[in-house]
């Protein structure tokens, strides 16, 4: 036996132009494409999102791993066992394993753990990281709000988990991105609204796919069921004039 490669291949927030010459690359030679999806039911986005471009290899496999839609360890580790059953043999054997992942594969990533447990039990596996266009420009761009300029500081947190740190957070950075905003948006709204920035925040979800969605009064969708794949970015510095230009240029 000898030790396989392991590469997290990033394929960007959903449009499929956006990924990378290398990222098709890689998933053309690979011996083995590892594609995580929510449920055996369910679709892969980040296949749906590569399939086009890397198309039918001859004598590839293509291995289905489901990771449900939980933050609870306990449901989360059998997930992960599992697809470390399936992944270690191929590596084991000396093939190449691709995984695909939507967005960037070290940004909030099943990648990540899968990576953790195949070095912790085959730590002679080379690892290969492709960076992607990740959601976290790939949104800001599509809102028409720069992230940075000069010296301001940026944070990027999960809604899910940070909506009681928000108001802090609000208050020592000058643009906030918060990922995963479905399920939590009535708090969200309310966070920055106590802090005076909700005319300075956009939602946007399914960003550079044909469903994008660019909301700029985040009252009227307080309520609404919000999509999955949603973010909100919050200016400190008044962008009024590179949003209106934004708006104009969409219309």
């Amino acid at each position: 036996m000898s030790a396989g490669t392991l590469i997290g291949v990033g394929v960007g927030p959903g449009a499929p132009d956006l990924m990378t010459l290398r990222s098709v690359a890689r998933l053309k030679a690979a011996d083995v494409i590892a594609i995580p999806r929510r449920s055996p039911w369910d679709e892969s986005l980040a296949w749906r999102i590569a399939k086009g471009n890397v198309g039918e290899v001859p004598g590839q496999e293509r291995l289905f791993l489901t990771f449900p839609m939980t933050k609870d360890p306990e449901k989360l580790k059998p997930a992960w066992a599992a697809a470390l059953e399936q992944v270690a043999p191929r590596l084991a054997a000396g093939k190449t394993v691709a995984f695909v992942s939507e967005g960037d594969p070290f940004v909030y990533s099943t990648f990540i753990y899968l990576m953790d447990q195949v070095l912790e039990k085959l730590p002679a596996t080379r690892v290969e990281i492709v960076p992607a266009v990740s959601s976290i420009t790939a949104v800001p761009a599509a809102a028409g709000i720069p992230l940075a300029d000069g010296q301001e500081r940026i944070a990027v947190l999960p809604a899910t988990y940070g909506v009681e740190d928000l108001a802090r957070v609000l208050r020592e950075f000058d643009t906030v991105l918060l990922m995963k905003v479905s399920s939590v948006m009535p708090k969200v709204v309310d966070a920055l609204e106590r802090e005076g920035l909700l005319d300075r925040a956009v939602y946007v979800s399914k960003a550079t796919t044909g469903e994008e969605r660019i909301v700029r009064d985040l009252r009227s969708i307080k309520n609404d069921r919000c999509d999955y794949f949603s973010m909100v970015v919050v200016a400190r510095r008044d962008r009024s004039g590179i949003l209106a230009g934004a708006v104009a240029e969409a219309s």
